[in-house]
């Protein structure tokens, strides 16, 4: 398969910025040059399978999400794997990383296995395994990293659920660091997060309990504390709160080994959205205020936060179609990411080349995979529209699930183009 992605802004953070044709021949990067030069190109276009005109187009190294849940196996009917991948390519992303909490619980080699299989059975995105940190998601003992990791998983969380035994964590960081196996941490005091939305006026406001900031910078300091005991690295998932940036700005500022992730619901919506019971912005890590909102801005701007992740938490009406203290946590955001990133380069909060490395390359870097668009490097690129504006409809879709705060926003930036190992795997 030859193909030529033409006269798009080619951005690669690490090396080029700038009007390029991309060559691509089967599943390899063959050729990035500009249109006017004549020498290095392996191929014309009427030697090509396909001319992708890209004028007025990013062309980006493929979109890495590094956390997504898609439900299976166990809970098929909120998701499978296969609508939640075309969910991802819909979106830009030629990669994932999907999350332990599976029914059952992603804590063997079997397990992982199976999701490796089944994902590369449909021959589009990669999808890779995060493994949970204990057996069972239970926090009482650790999983085998070593078989987890031989399987292919390339991470351990116990997302979902925080590691509330600190000895049990810092073994998890030490065990981890033997191997080379990033461990990412859901920050969430138990004891303090009782509540179901942001604790403040809007709570108090609707008559709801409330969970304070100190749910979660609880839990950020303490995983910065056993990351400098045991100098093992720690990802710090759904960052929400101004504290936990202030922690995790100092830490890195000392060199402890801490990098750090948002959703775009965080730098794009507050808690405001919860006014009328809207279970569609129920959460965890729920909603903040402004002042935490603009604060996650400033620590995408700075390099605080190093990576936008999704945490697209599809679910079904069965449960957000329910009183707002019974609805379950969550939200989809697969296919509107690219669009609300897009939204924060525009205000002026992140250049180009720095969402581009939020989305793509720190996320690859953190879980030591492949990235960059390179001549000889595999052809995973990601080719989006900045100007094109649409109305986001979630029952247009390719996920399964309806569950989203952006419900009928006018939105602008979209994938044109998502190619994997050479191979177009969405277009509009």
């Amino acid at each position: 398969m030859r193909i030529v992605i033409k006269g798009g802004r080619v951005v690669d953070p690490d090396r080029l910025d700038g009007i390029r044709d991309v060559f691509i021949e089967d599943d390899q990067i063959a050729a990035v040059i500009g249109q006017e030069e004549d020498a290095g190109r392996p191929f014309g276009e009427n030697d090509a399978d396909r001319v992708i005109a890209a004028q007025d187009c990013i062309v980006s190294p493929g979109l890495v999400d590094m956390h997504v849940h898609l439900r299976e196996p166990g809970e098929e009917y909120k998701e499978t794997i296969e609508t939640g991948i075309r969910a991802a390519a819909a979106g830009g992303f030629t990669s994932i990383c999907c999350m332990p909490n599976t029914k059952p619980v992603n804590d063997s080699k079997e397990v992982t296995t199976y999701i490796i299989s089944r994902a590369k059975s449909f021959r589009s995105v990669r999808v890779f395994p995060v493994a949970a940190v204990s057996m069972g998601l239970e926090g009482e003992a650790l999983s085998e990293y070593g078989a987890l990791k031989a399987a292919g998983a390339v991470a351990v969380s116990d997302d979902g659920r925080p590691v509330a035994n600190s000895q049990l964590m810092r073994r998890a960081l030490e065990y981890s660091q033997s191997i080379g196996f990033p461990v990412i941490s859901h920050t969430e005091e138990l004891t303090l997060s009782n509540g179901v939305m942001n604790e403040g006026p809007v709570a108090t406001r609707l008559g709801l309990s409330g969970i304070p900031n100190a749910a979660e910078s609880v839990m950020v300091m303490r995983d910065i504390a056993l990351a400098e005991l045991t100098g093992s690295p720690v990802h710090i998932a759904h960052v929400s709160t101004s504290e936990s940036v202030r922690e995790i700005r100092a830490a890195k500022q000392r060199g402890v080994a801490v990098t750090a992730e948002t959703a775009p619901h965080f730098f794009t919506l507050t808690d405001q959205s919860v006014v009328e019971y809207n279970t569609h912005a129920k959460m965890y890590p729920p909603l903040r205020s402004e002042k935490d909102r603009r604060t996650v801005c400033e620590a995408l701007a700075d390099g605080t936060i190093d990576a936008i992740a999704t945490d697209h938490a599809p679910h079904s009406e069965l449960e957000k179609q329910v009183p707002f203290d019974e609805a379950a946590n969550g939200v989809i955001g697969l296919e509107t990411s690219v669009s609300l990133g897009l939204r924060i380069v525009e205000e002026g909060w992140l250049t180009l080349w720095q969402w581009i490395e939020k989305m793509s390359i720190n996320p690859a870097r953190i879980l030591g995979l492949p990235t960059g668009i390179r001549v000889g490097g595999r052809a995973d690129l990601t080719v989006i529209d900045p100007s094109q504006a649409y109305t986001y409809r979630a029952a247009e879709g390719l996920s399964k699930a309806r569950n989203t705060p952006f419900e009928g926003w006018e939105l602008k930036g979209r994938t044109r183009c998502t190619i994997v190992d050479g191979r177009i795997i969405h277009e509009i």
